[in-house]
């Protein structure tokens, strides 16, 4: 299906909560790549994303209830790669993939600094879509920080925009 519906933009999604590690209570910022989101609602302003059932930032987005998408240039694919191909469960994304940490102004998330924009939001419905679930979110505020090369998935490899 790649073929149809190639190329998609690459996002980095942010969340946090205290979670049970080995036993063990932890604040928890993770990242997770994806490239199935779109809004899909104007009013309310509304933006979905979907994330596989057995991601650990599923389990985060289920139990804190806010997520952060992060627009990201293409000269981070690297950074997207890791962020994708690893678990945040027992790792610091941030810190792994050389990201910078902000916090967030309407929901307590850290967003990616390196980011051309950005969208907070607060989960309002879930859906369950056969292994993924798609987390609707209700944008508490949203910036386009700066223009770039944007990251696009394209089959197995990437691709990018112009500016």
């Amino acid at each position: 299906m790649s073929e149809v519906t190639d190329p998609r933009q690459v996002v980095l999604v942010s969340s946090r909560e205290e979670m049970d590690v080995m036993g063990k209570k932890k604040l928890k910022d993770n990242i997770i790549t994806l490239a199935w989101h779109m809004p899909v609602s104007f009013n309310p302003n509304l933006y979905a994303i979907a994330i596989g059932k057995t991601r650990f930032s599923c389990e985060i987005i289920k139990k804190s209830k806010v997520f952060v998408v992060n627009f990201m240039p293409f000269s981070l694919k690297e950074a997207a790669v890791f962020c994708g191909t690893k678990s945040g469960m027992h790792i610091d994304k941030f810190k792994e993939a050389g990201l910078g940490k902000e916090d967030c102004r309407n929901v307590d998330c850290p967003r990616i600094k390196e980011a051309l924009a950005y969208i907070e939001c607060k989960v309002v419905d879930e859906v369950d879509a056969g292994d993924h679930i798609i987390f609707i979110g209700q944008v508490l505020n949203s910036e386009f920080k700066k223009s770039g090369k944007r990251l696009l998935q394209m089959g197995r490899g990437f691709t990018t925009s112009a500016d």
